[in-house]
């Protein structure tokens, strides 16, 4: 992983520049990711709120922490069903979302999202969405978005590879491409849509070959290693911002919750779960910076120790939040439109 000397990517409002500071903030982004998904299912389930229908990411921490040390809080993404480590990689507030996993008035939707549409404007964060693969062409309208305004933000549009055979993947990718718009599109190929094998929905031997029918780049990504997300984001998310048109990532990862937290799994087998599991992305990573001597075994303790103690308080205020009144059911419902606008864009309507 090459970090050069102006990076982009930000913690709160200051911009990061030292590479142990980025790898810090991968391993804690990472860690952050694999614990919330434990707390959350735990504290669903004690508060009432559906802790048997959360969809978690632990496994497939890499892909989008690797994807997100790329961006700034002006970029953009979209994210599916299972997004919960695609808030917290762009900045989300986990005590935010705990609260809005149990149906509380203080979470990042008022309650009324849930787990599968917590969005965050303020970060980029376009939403979760559970109508599948409807983060594509949500990102690429933010790339069209930012190609009118003349800006060199971009977006990034995470989806699964079951979604990765809906036609407006493919609508998508093409308008991207005739438009050379600046979205990246990161394919998480975790082997499974829901149940369904991978070899058994999609035709080609990898879906980042699907790239060359829209003239763009398909690159195949291990997703199990930050490092490798890290490098092959950065050329592609490089390409975006210089109006050179999209990237097509497949990362290859693995989940290692069911499709849902009440899926038992029975379709996979053990000696494939343990394979994976073998190659675990923080194990890898830890192992990996205090051999090449980058960071300490004492640092990584202290931001699991960090890390456990935000996920104390997430859970805390979700606790401690109250529930919305009930006349909240019928607010941010529908835009209010200025009327002039109506006049000018509908003068039929009004």
């Amino acid at each position: 992983m090459q970090i050069g000397p102006h990076e982009r990517l930000r913690v709160g409002k200051r911009l990061v520049q030292s590479p142990a500071e980025k790898l810090l903030w991968m391993y804690r982004t990472m860690v952050t990711i694999r614990r919330f998904a434990a707390r959350a299912w735990g504290e669903a389930r004690r508060l009432g709120g559906g802790g048997g229908v959360l969809h978690l990411a632990a496994g497939q921490e890499a892909v989008c922490t690797g994807v997100c040390a790329n961006l700034t809080e002006r970029d953009h993404i979209g994210s599916g069903h299972r997004g919960h480590g695609h808030c917290i990689a762009k900045g989300v507030d986990p005590r935010l979302m705990m609260a809005e996993l149990v149906g509380k008035a203080t979470g990042t939707n008022k309650g009324k999202g849930g787990s599968m549409h917590i969005a965050d404007l303020s970060k980029g964060m376009l939403g979760a969405n559970g109508v599948v693969a409807a983060s594509v062409p949500t990102a690429v309208g933010a790339a069209l978005t930012a190609k009118i305004r003349k800006t060199d933000d971009v977006a990034v549009a995470f989806f699964g590879d079951g979604a990765s055979n809906q036609g407006v993947v493919h609508e998508s990718m093409n308008l991207a491409s005739i438009w050379k718009l600046p979205v990246i599109f990161v394919c998480e190929n975790n082997l499974y849509a829901e149940a369904t094998p991978v070899e058994y929905s999609t035709s080609c031997k990898n879906i980042a070959d699907r790239a060359a029918g829209y003239s763009m780049p398909g690159v195949v990504v291990d997703g199990m290693d930050v490092f490798d997300v890290y490098d092959k984001a950065a050329v592609a998310i490089g390409r975006a911002r210089s109006s050179l048109g999209p990237t097509l990532l497949e990362c290859k990862t693995y989940r290692y919750y069911g499709h849902f937290s009440g899926d038992p799994g029975g379709y996979r087998s053990p000696e494939e779960e343990v394979r994976w599991r073998q190659r675990d992305p923080i194990v890898f990573f830890r192992q990996r910076v205090v051999r090449d001597k980058r960071l300490t075994g004492i640092q990584l303790d202290a931001i699991e120790r960090e890390v456990d103690q935000l996920l104390d308080e997430a859970a805390e205020f979700a606790r401690k939040s109250p529930l919305p009144p009930p006349e909240e059911v019928y607010s941010d419902m529908y835009a209010d439109y200025p009327l002039q606008a109506l006049k000018r864009g509908a003068g039929m309507l009004v």
